[in-house]
């Protein structure tokens, strides 16, 4: 698709043609559906957009991922979708690549679309070279507007590492600090399940409602499905100007009780650990948005905002800066990737730890997953608050992590990965959720 010319259908009921939609997608062997959920934050670009079909595709993992990666999207100047697995650019941190991703998502992946379809309040625009897009809106106004049904038996949830294992792994990482080895390092642990059968897109129904966010996704590629609630954006290309805005600071929200929730909100804004560890992250990306960036450019459009979602209240960050001419979109992604709100600082040397530490590779989990649009911009999230599933494996996936700084005591963090994960499980154990217009 090297051109999007787009038809536009008018709708009255947005609910129920998004769920038309994403149960006329669940045909394709590869999709992409992106998911603001009706967010308006800063920087804002389109509720909803599906990529469904691949006319071509690459696949690439190891240290030249992302120079075929500019050299295909050099012979596909049109859209891309696809993803960034976390360990894709290892080798040039001088890092021994880990195994594979134990779902198959390769180090990195990007398709260009047969069909892209836009969703506004009002509007669906559909862009099918060699289709009629009327017949394409036939077809998608034919589906069931709900999703499939529900899950019919709790998942049982393991951890991959034990309470006190995570423990023990947190103080050893606390004495890599006190060395100065690193200043901050973000530490995952794995949540999942085994002999799972359950439907991908009930399974994103189920979480769009009980943890709606505005970098949500539902991603499919071949056999492998990617569920995501993520509320972060990694990094955005508009025009001249990029901007990434990373998350690091967390509190559960207090159902039912606006006091406490308001105390709640309060008290993250005003938690000097949590504050030291958003100002560690942004001097992180100030630095790595400066390597592409005009010198005297780069700088914090907004410090710790504090932005609330069902599950969390998050502490927010926005850097931008001018892009310095004559960079590729690929030379802004190889200078900022992986995003520091999931590693720490410095990023070479917490890499290492966190190959050391982690039980195994984190594959697309902490990667990003997005779009390049046919000017040249991109936008692209962090994958996390995310269910990574392969049906035919039965392997169902969702870590979590936290920030480990010199003032982290272990049980808070342990409790905080609990927190990230607390949707994720309500949606697993099969507890009753209502969908729109029930």
């Amino acid at each position: 698709m090297q051109t999007s010319h787009f038809v536009s259908f008018p709708i009255t009921d947005f609910p129920r043609i998004k769920w038309q939609v994403l149960n006329w997608a669940n045909q394709f062997n590869t999709f992409c559906f992106l998911d603001n959920h009706d967010y308006r934050l800063p920087h804002h670009s389109y509720e909803c957009l599906l990529a469904a079909g691949a006319s071509d595709r690459i696949e690439a993992t190891g240290d030249n991922a992302l120079d075929r990666l500019q050299d295909f999207s050099l012979r596909h100047p049109g859209w891309l979708f696809g993803h960034l697995g976390f360990e894709v650019q290892h080798g040039l941190f001088g890092l021994t690549p880990p195994g594979p991703d134990p779902l198959g998502f390769p180090g990195l992946f990007f398709f260009v679309p047969e069909i892209l379809i836009e969703l506004q309040i009002g509007m669906v625009r559909i862009s099918s070279p060699g289709l009629d897009p009327a017949l394409v809106f036939r077809d998608i106004s034919a589906q069931p507007a709900r999703p499939p049904a529900d899950l019919r038996r709790p998942v049982v949830i393991r951890s991959r590492i034990a309470r006190e294992s995570y423990l023990g792994i947190v103080e050893a990482l606390q004495r890599h600090l006190q060395r100065g080895d690193c200043y901050e390092i973000n530490f995952c642990q794995e949540f999942y399940a085994e002999d799972c059968r359950i439907d991908p897109l009930a399974l994103y129904g189920r979480l769009s409602v009980a943890s709606p966010a505005p970098f949500a996704a539902y991603y499919r590629l071949g056999p492998r499905f990617l569920i995501c609630a993520s509320p972060e954006r990694f990094l955005k290309r508009e025009a001249s100007r990029l901007i990434s805005q990373p998350i690091k600071g967390t509190r559960a929200r207090v159902s039912g009780d606006p006091v406490l929730d308001g105390l709640a909100r309060n008290a993250l804004l005003s938690s000097s650990k949590e504050r030291s560890e958003n100002i560690m992250v942004v001097d992180l990306v100030r630095n790595d948005l400066s390597r592409v960036c005009e010198a005297g450019t780069v700088r914090v459009e907004e410090l710790m905002g504090i932005y609330s979602f069902p599950q969390v209240h998050q502490m927010v960050s926005t850097v931008v800066g001018q892009i310095s001419e004559g960079l590729d979109w690929t030379d802004l992604i190889r200078a900022t990737f992986p995003m520091g709100s999931m590693t720490g600082a410095p990023k070479k040397r917490v890499l290492e730890l966190i190959s050391a530490y982690e039980a195994g590779p984190r594959g697309l989990f902490s990667g990003a997953l997005g779009y390049r649009s046919p000017g040249g911009d991109f936008d692209f999230n962090v994958v996390i608050r995310s269910l990574l599933y392969h049906p035919g494996l039965g392997h169902l996936s969702f870590p979590a992590g936290s920030a480990i700084t010199s003032y982290s005591e272990a049980e808070q963090e342990y409790e905080e990965c609990l927190v990230k994960a607390a949707a994720i499980k309500k949606v697993l154990a099969g507890e009753p959720i209502l969908f729109s217009g029930e």
